[in-house]
């Protein structure tokens, strides 16, 4: 199996096993995110609900190979790419057992108690961890740590998301009360076993449909980064670059890159944007380089230094687009822009056969397990029963706000936005005093924890795998 011994073949499907299982265990934690409103507003039947989450959230993740891979790519980058290709085969197989053993240990632990937690800040927390004892490692010559400003931009993401999720349902419940004044039914609780009138009921089953959806597509695509970390750490000559695109189509882009940034006159620069400049040069330079010997015969380490270069040019070419002062003429900037967006096709990819297996793990795992979290979800947050108003506002806006962070790229938790926009919905109905404080201080205790425990969990853990590997 690509090369390997039969040894390390055994440790690469170990690996992805463990994925498959986080992947899984993600799928059963959060399918309450999407059916708890079905359920209790009694749209569908509980086992209804969770088979056509399961299979939706398999479209979801499948939806990656048409509209791409940029959540996904996001998780690999957030390790230093030092920390993927470090030789000894222990401390990378220390790495990722580290941190699928801690994202599967907290997403267990929080599903058994009932708590809606975070699966996307436990596999942050955990990646981050084990990033950060990777960086005070003796190996680490260069001095590589964590990629803090995409861990920042995934941070800022998850910290904004339930507020805004918890805002935009009291906005959206008072809307509804100002449209529908003379629709009581839409804001009492549902008549047991009495299924909604027949356009509610359509509205609650299309939201129930996006938000499974959208979690695929967010959460499914965090599980294939996973997958793509350990693919580039145990076998990068395979998975570093997209070996089914031609390496000879970077040159093209690497050369104007190189004349573009000659052509940059420098005096007006301010000294942030000299230094940016120069970053630029530098990795322009040494991508042109790599690339001018045979690109069919790279070394994984040559391949690894492309990837690396790729990322860096993006990066630096957005900072500068982003500084607000920039001192380059536009067609420059433009073109640069255009040239690195280009590159990004080698490295944010998966292979199909990765996107179906946790596809399949995610859908699987959305069918089971369900009942703890919905519990929490319909009955535990708010003091009333969920009227269809609010099961409506909650997942409408849980499904857009998830829609809109992954076409932004960006890693956010279905179950703190949903949970949030639900509290929205109760304190929109009666109050603060319509939220169970209990349950309120129990999920807002996970999320706070949540980042902080995986951290020094998987931290530990690597440390610990380290030295017995």
């Amino acid at each position: 199996m690509f090369g390997l011994d039969a040894g390390l073949t055994l440790l690469l499907i170990l690996c992805i096993l463990f994925a498959c299982i986080f992947e899984f265990v993600n799928g059963f934690h959060d399918t309450a995110n999407a059916v708890a409103t079905v359920i209790y507003t009694n749209s569908l039947k509980p086992k209804v609900a969770v088979v056509w989450s399961g299979i939706v959230n398999f479209l979801g993740v499948m939806s990656g190979v048409f509209f791409g891979l940029s959540v996904a790519s996001g998780i690999v980058n957030l390790l230093p790419l030092e920390a993927l290709v470090d030789q000894s085969l222990g401390q990378n197989m220390a790495m990722i057992f580290a941190l699928l053993l801690t994202a599967i240990i907290w997403n267990l632990g929080t599903w058994y108690y009932g708590i809606p937690c975070s699966s996307s800040h436990t596999l942050v927390g955990a990646i981050l961890g084990v990033g950060l004892a990777y960086s005070f490692m003796p190996e680490n010559i260069s001095g590589a740590t964590i990629n803090w400003s995409k861990a920042a931009d995934v941070g800022l993401s998850l910290l904004i998301s339930p507020v805004f999720g918890f805002g935009l349902a009291i906005i959206l419940m008072f809307t509804l009360r100002s449209l529908f004044k003379k629709q009581e039914d839409l804001f009492r609780e549902p008549l047991k076993k009495k299924h909604p009138p027949t356009l509610i009921r359509a509205i609650l089953i299309m939201t129930c449909t996006g938000v499974s959806f959208s979690h695929g597509s967010n959460d499914g695509q965090k599980g294939v980064g996973l997958v793509m970390l350990i693919l580039i750490a145990i076998i990068p000559s395979h998975f570093a670059l997209n070996n089914e695109l031609n390496l000879e189509e970077l040159k093209p882009a690497t050369e104007i890159c190189v004349n573009t940034l000659k052509e940059v006159d420098d005096s007006l620069l301010t000294d942030k944007e000299k230094e940016i400049l120069t970053n630029l040069k530098k990795n322009a330079s040494s991508l042109a380089s790599t690339l001018s010997s045979k690109t069919d015969s790279l070394t994984a380490k040559e391949q690894l230094q492309v990837r690396k270069n790729i990322m860096v040019l993006n990066k630096q070419v957005n900072k500068l687009e982003n500084s607000g002062n920039v001192n380059i003429s536009v067609r420059s900037l433009k073109e640069l822009k255009t040239q690195t967006s280009k590159m990004k096709s080698h490295i944010e990819y998966a292979p199909l056969w990765v996107i179906f297996m946790i596809s399949l793990s995610l859908g699987i795992g959305t069918m089971i397990g369900w009942k703890r979290i919905v519990i929490t979800l319909g009955e535990k947050i708010g003091k009333q029963h969920l009227t269809y108003a609010q099961g409506a506002s909650a997942e409408m806006v849980a499904a857009s706000t998830i829609g809109v962070s992954t076409y932004l790229g960006l890693p956010v938790s279905t179950t703190q936005v949903l949970s949030s926009a639900i509290a929205g919905s109760m304190v929109a109905s009666k109050g603060l005093k319509n939220l169970q404080g209990g349950t309120v201080r129990n999920i807002f205790l996970a999320w706070a924890l949540t980042l902080p425990v995986c951290i020094i969990m998987s931290a530990l853990l690597f440390v610990t795998l380290r030295a017995i590997l």
